[in-house]
């Protein structure tokens, strides 16, 4: 049994909306009235201080906040135009993908990392096929094809990020929500990540968390800059400015995102290089 397809969306570009969205956590503020759009098959990057809400709004894609019990959510988000809260948690689940920080594979094969989800979800396919094809979208076939069996947790850490990928990716997913991926990586691996990104927007939509510019400037088609403003004595997250890379790295409208931007790149001298000499 293949995964159900969702309701036609009626709207004709964005694959994701959000429309004055605001979270609170135990009626504290942490983010509010944050209106933006997805569209497919592009990747678009969050960016901004620690706390400014970037993971919790990232979660509400998923309806991953609900499992959150202080948690309270006011606004609107639809996928492909259907309210989220008339899409079944598990649907919704299978077509918005997550994948963590830190590498999450199961105490399992490598082989049954990827299978076993498919197998909870009724898959008749032929597995073996199945879970080929996905190692294959993330680069890892030929790292892994003669040792399916062995436990996935003797892969290195970005080999594991990209088995917990694949993961998402053979049960179907279309929109892969991905929370600071490369944030416990080397470089080396981060490098491999972020081409795996570049070919995987191309028929996937990404939406993702970072606090690294230089990755998002490398990989971003559309990047949101989050910042911290006040608000009733206390601060609290808020969508400073929303556009394309060239925008929002090279000419942001905002005082705050330059002020930012100015900041990371003094902090960072490799980021000087990737702003100056963006590959847009």
């Amino acid at each position: 049994m293949q995964p159900s397809p969702l309701p036609t969306s009626t709207v004709p570009d964005a694959i994701l909306q959000m429309e004055g969205l605001s979270i609170y956590y135990k009626d504290r503020p942490a983010v509010l009235e944050v209106s933006l759009e997805i569209l497919p098959r592009q990747l678009t990057t969050f960016i901004g201080p620690s706390g400014c809400g970037k993971s919790s709004l990232l979660g509400c894609f998923n309806r991953m906040n609900d499992l959150v019990p202080t948690a309270r959510i006011k606004g609107r988000i639809t996928f492909k135009g259907v309210p989220l809260g008339q899409i079944p948690q598990v649907m919704l689940r299978r077509q918005i993908g997550m994948v963590f920080q830190r590498p999450n594979p199961f105490p399992k094969s490598i082989y049954n990392n990827i299978a076993l989800g498919l197998r909870i979800n009724g898959y008749q396919g032929d597995l073996d096929e199945r879970v080929e094809v996905a190692l294959h979208q993330v680069g890892l076939w030929e790292d892994v094809k003669d040792r399916l069996r062995q436990s996935a947790l003797t892969l290195s850490g970005g080999q594991q990020q990209r088995l917990c990928l694949a993961r998402a990716l053979a049960l179907g997913s279309e929109v892969l929500l991905m929370d600071e991926p490369c944030a416990s990586l080397d470089p080396i691996s981060t490098g491999i990540i972020n081409d795996l990104l570049n070919d995987l927007k191309r028929h996937y939509t990404i939406v993702m968390v970072t606090h690294d510019l230089k990755q998002a400037a490398v990989v971003s088609d559309q990047v949101a800059f989050f910042d911290m403003a006040p608000y009733d004595g206390e601060q609290v997250g808020r969508l400073v400015e929303f556009g394309p890379v060239p925008d929002i790295f090279v000419q942001p409208s905002q005082a705050a995102t330059w002020d930012y931007m100015y900041y990371q790149a003094l902090s960072k001298p490799s980021l000087s290089g990737a702003l100056a000499s963006p590959s847009f």
